[in-house]
């Protein structure tokens, strides 16, 4: 297999993109009960190690380089998607509302990658203004990327832990 090079840690993270919207596509197509598992539980994995990445490494390089609004929003828009990510994981698609979770999970990633790539004014337009190494990032963000899917592959990634929401019992 071949390894896959990004010419910074922004490229790195736009190809998690891509590779999360063709997984949804995917299963949005999907009709097996099976299948639409497999690609669920795939989506959160992807999604899982994508936010430890950012949350980890990539947005605390920008806080106070970047409008602290743009950070804190992703953080916000990230346990939003934590809560969906955990309870598509501990579920199964013959589950009630299976399907719409998987949906609006979907929905919530493409508002957060739509403002993060924005021409402009989205996150990446301003981090590609600031002096931070975005090659030194990367490099970075890929080897803490092996850690994960080397504990994905043992089946050893915890739970998307949310980081800005307090969660409350209703």
């Amino acid at each position: 297999m071949a390894v896959e090079t990004f010419t910074d840690a922004i490229a790195l993270l736009k190809a998690d993109h891509r590779k999360v919207e063709e997984l949804f596509e995917k299963f949005e197509s999907a009709t097996a009960a099976s299948k639409k598992g497999q690609l669920a539980q795939q989506i959160c994995t992807e999604l899982k190690i994508h936010t430890l990445l950012e949350e980890e490494i990539f947005y605390p390089a920008f806080r106070g380089k970047i409008e602290d609004d743009t950070l804190d929003e992703a953080y916000v828009e990230h346990d939003g998607a934590k809560v969906l990510i955990n309870d598509i994981s501990s579920g199964s698609p013959e589950d009630d509302f299976y399907d719409a979770k998987v949906t609006v999970l979907s929905e919530e990633i493409k508002h957060h990658v739509k403002e993060e790539e924005a021409r402009g004014e989205g996150m990446f337009a301003q981090c590609r203004e600031t002096d931070v190494d975005l090659v030194a990032l990367r490099d970075q963000m890929l080897a803490r990327k092996q850690e994960l899917l080397a504990q994905a592959k043992a089946g050893a990634l915890p739970p998307a832990k949310p980081t800005a929401v307090r969660l409350v019992a209703a």
